[in-house]
């Protein structure tokens, strides 16, 4: 689904059941993966150095964002990062390195809050424990040093 005044160029790759809001543009590099979300005027980026008088199209770097990722309103995506599945990017976030898989990002530069779940519901863990609850799904979630995994899948229904 797309939104009012979207652009989308020739080689962006969208996969299935993404959203795109409205006055986003999607310029080459950029890859989403299915199911994600992306926020009114967003913006990706896809050269690190641009200058009008200078041409860096063989300099556009790929930025992707995969599987369930949602991205809020008014963020910035610098090129060349991926957004790791289920990541949250909350509203008005610069997001300048890659950010790992369920992922809460906010703020300017982009710092991790938390962790939040596939179906969107922040996650919290109890002192000493390595494990948390979805309190939307009842999925278990389990933080393995830096990175998040799913233990147990509840598979939260679709949105049609």
């Amino acid at each position: 689904m797309f939104g009012q005044n979207c652009f989308v160029a020739g080689s962006v790759v969208i996969g299935d059941g993404c959203r795109i809001q409205n006055n986003v543009s999607l310029y080459d590099g950029v890859v989403l993966e299915d199911e994600v979300f992306v926020g009114p005027s967003a913006v990706f980026t896809n050269v690190m150095n641009p200058r009008a008088a200078i041409c860096r199209h063989a300099e556009f770097r790929t930025t992707r964002v995969c599987r369930g990722a949602s991205i809020g309103a008014n963020a910035t995506i610098v090129a060349g990062v991926t957004l790791g599945s289920y990541c949250f990017i909350g509203a008005g976030c610069v997001v300048t390195h890659d950010v790992a898989p369920f992922a809460l990002m906010v703020g300017v530069p982009a710092m991790q809050l938390g962790w939040i779940s596939r179906s969107g519901a922040r996650l919290s863990f109890e002192l000493g424990s390595e494990l948390a609850r979805c309190p939307s799904t009842g999925e278990t979630y389990r933080l393995a040093g830096t990175r998040l995994e799913i233990v147990m899948d509840a598979s939260p229904p679709r949105n049609g």
